[in-house]
């Protein structure tokens, strides 16, 4: 019997154990300080993003009770429809890379040897550049470039290092290729949102280890970038993440860390400390410029903050701006928001500086009623 017990609580404990000193990586808790000053300068949310927050909460109260695969059927479909509607004059040209569906988003008088590969967001999950086209189309119409989105592959149907392998192929190739066929690349830059951020962030640095033409500009919008789940915002803002509270909020308030380090490894196959799946956990030096955007109201604050501090102490061009109140990816709502068109000019000034010969071919679009 007393061999039983010690089983019972020896397991639990090597468990935790190698969580604690394996799967978890080193502590970054010295890079929460300090903290960024805001970027956003609103000293309350519009109209428009309260009537967006509105929409989404009516939608998941009145939503139906769906089985786990229902349910991520139907959010993927959910936010495909965000993108089915979104004006833009240019062109959209289907392409494969070695099978990898992806498209091309052109707007007139593009430079198609100034390139921006778009990773999107979906918590790895789902999302598609369909989902995204409020994103890549502004991007496209801002800086005159040829945008790339590509349909790298999710979980759970996939590995998550298939998708990781999508985005390093997407690199390789857009290096070479633009919307017209083969050609060099002139300026690259490389962009991505939540889930497409961490990706953005992890892809820079796996280019500076390949030895690859580095990036001209990368742009991270609400970045996830620990997959060990330690920063102190992922508690301390669940109230105030409108999006990101209500789908994950209860994992993250009962769930003990280590816990959520093991789910980290079982699910991504991959150890939460490595660098391809948390790119904080990695060596932050000798990065391309980047430019982070987070909110002060989202779960991944502290995943933001905490890398900006990292890469400046390790002496990296990284820049992190900082909005109140948004909900996740507010970029997203572009049409609707004035704070996504404000958070889009602080991007562009960003992307003009790195890049001048950068040119905006035609105008942002102005906002849509909600």
């Amino acid at each position: 019997m007393s061999s039983i017990l010690i089983t019972i609580v020896a397991i639990p404990v090597l468990l935790w154990l190698i969580a604690r000193f394996f799967l978890s990586g080193k502590s970054h808790a010295a890079f929460d300080a300090p903290a960024p000053q805001l970027t956003g300068k609103r000293t309350e949310p519009s109209t428009e993003h309260n009537g967006v927050v509105q929409f989404m909460q009516a939608a998941q109260a009145n939503g139906p009770k769906l089985k786990r695969d229902e349910m991520l059927a139907a959010m993927r479909k959910q936010m495909n429809a965000m993108g089915e509607n979104v004006p833009f004059e240019g062109e959209i040209k289907s392409v494969q890379i070695d099978g990898l569906d992806a498209e091309w988003v052109v707007a007139p008088g593009a430079d198609p040897d100034q390139r921006l590969l778009y990773l999107h967001g979906g918590a790895f999950t789902m999302g598609s550049p369909l989902s995204h086209r409020a994103i890549t189309t502004e991007y496209a119409r801002r800086l005159g470039v040829a945008v790339l989105a590509i349909d790298y592959r999710l979980m759970p149907e996939h590995p998550r290092r298939a998708g990781i392998e999508d985005c390093q192929a997407a690199y390789r190739w857009i290096l070479e290729n633009g919307p017209d066929g083969p050609a060099a690349v002139k300026n690259l830059l490389v962009s991505g949102d939540s889930a497409g951020g961490n990706l953005t962030l992890m892809i820079t640095a796996w280019a500076r280890d390949e030895g690859l033409r580095a990036a001209d500009a990368a742009i991270a919008l609400s970045p996830a970038t620990d997959s060990s789940f330690t920063s102190p915002t992922l508690k301390a803002n669940l109230e105030t993440d409108v999006m990101l509270g209500p789908l994950f909020g209860q994992a993250q308030a009962k769930t003990p860390r280590w816990i959520m380090a093991w789910s980290s490894f079982i699910s991504n196959r991959i150890s939460p400390a490595s660098p391809l799946v948390s790119p904080l956990q990695g060596d932050l030096s000798g990065l391309p410029p980047t430019l982070l955007h987070a909110s002060t109201a989202e779960m991944l604050e502290g995943d933001a903050v905490r890398y900006y501090n990292k890469a400046v102490s390790q002496g990296s061009p990284v820049e992190l701006g900082m909005w109140p109140f948004m909900l996740h990816v507010w970029h997203a709502f572009v049409l609707q928001m004035p704070e996504a068109r404000e958070a889009f000019d602080h991007i562009e000034e960003f992307a003009r500086r790195c890049v001048p010969s950068l040119n905006k071919v035609s105008p942002a679009l102005e906002g849509e009623p909600v």
